[in-house]
């Protein structure tokens, strides 16, 4: 197979990983940087043309679209689709997974269980705001914010009406959200290919920090997960339409709450943490629903 990595930056632990991997199983693989793709986009012959070649021949496409280029990144997977390759993720689901808030209404209205979350325009609903996810401790994140970054965790009702106070000033758009207690601090990270969770490690923010990210300083181990947990990471990617995804789950008293669904999850920890080759778990799934698809 001819495969194309969408990435902006080839020498990432994942970009490396997934051409190790392809290259390993008789494949030729290619990171691109998206950004640097430009299309002809017509319904007689489209065309991708990137530094001056046409991006002709490639079965199967990789995305690891960041979410800082998401509506470019998904422009460039869409024109692929429109040339009839096989994505391993499609670009609806990964545009659908960026919108915090879209995805978590979808979740809910299929019945998966989330932290209680309020989300709010005008600066009169403050209040009521904070009173819907049970007030302080709270968090507050920004919709369009990603590994971390733009999280907060408000301790008071006074913090909490400061800070989002601040965002609605900014014209950012935030969703306010119950702190879960018991999580202490940790998260699950659910790898699932297909329907079925491959990997899982349970990530623990540092010393003094509620936020478990690994870019964060957060550190990592492998977890083992209840039936009820892998059901839910599964239910999740479904939803979401993703075949490749991270599901963070917060463990709490009422059960595995969904935190985010990640399009473009990195493999470094996970494969450290797990010991698996979760890049050649990939391409496996793409050499076995390729030739079906065709």
């Amino acid at each position: 197979m001819k495969i194309a990595i969408l990435s902006r930056d080839s020498t990432l632990y994942s970009s490396v990983r997934l051409m190790e991997a392809a290259t390993a199983r008789g494949h030729e693989a290619r990171v691109l940087d998206p950004t640097h793709c430009y299309m002809n986009i017509t319904s007689m012959k489209p065309s991708i043309h990137y530094q001056g070649e046409n991006l002709l021949g490639y079965d199967a496409v990789i995305p690891r679209i960041g979410a800082s280029i998401t509506f470019y990144g998904t422009a460039v997977l869409r024109q692929f689709e429109v040339m009839n390759t096989f994505c391993l993720n499609n670009s609806a689901a990964i545009s659908r997974s960026r919108d915090k808030m879209a995805s978590s209404q979808l979740l809910a209205r299929k019945g998966i269980d989330l932290p209680i979350t309020a989300f709010a325009h005008n600066p009169d609903n403050i209040e009521d705001l904070i009173a819907e996810v049970g007030g302080a401790p709270l968090v507050i994140k920004l919709v369009e914010g990603s590994q971390g970054i733009g999280v907060v965790l408000a301790e008071t009702d006074n913090a909490a009406r400061s800070v989002i106070q601040a965002f609605m000033g900014l014209n950012a758009n935030i969703m306010v959200q119950e702190f879960v207690r018991e999580a202490g601090g940790s998260d699950i990270r659910c790898f699932v290919i297909g329907d079925k969770v491959v990997a899982a490690i349970k990530r623990q923010g540092r010393e003094g920090e509620f936020r478990s990210n690994l870019h964060r300083g957060g550190s990592a181990v492998l977890a083992r997960l209840t039936p009820q947990e892998r059901s839910t990471a599964v239910r999740a990617a479904k939803i979401m339409g993703l075949n490749v995804c991270g599901v963070d789950l917060l463990r709490s008293n009422r059960g595995p709450l969904v935190m985010e669904v990640n399009s473009s999850p990195g493999l470094e920890g996970i494969e450290k943490a797990s010991g698996k080759d979760i890049a050649g778990l990939m391409i496996e799934y793409i050499e076995k629903n390729l030739p079906a698809r065709k």
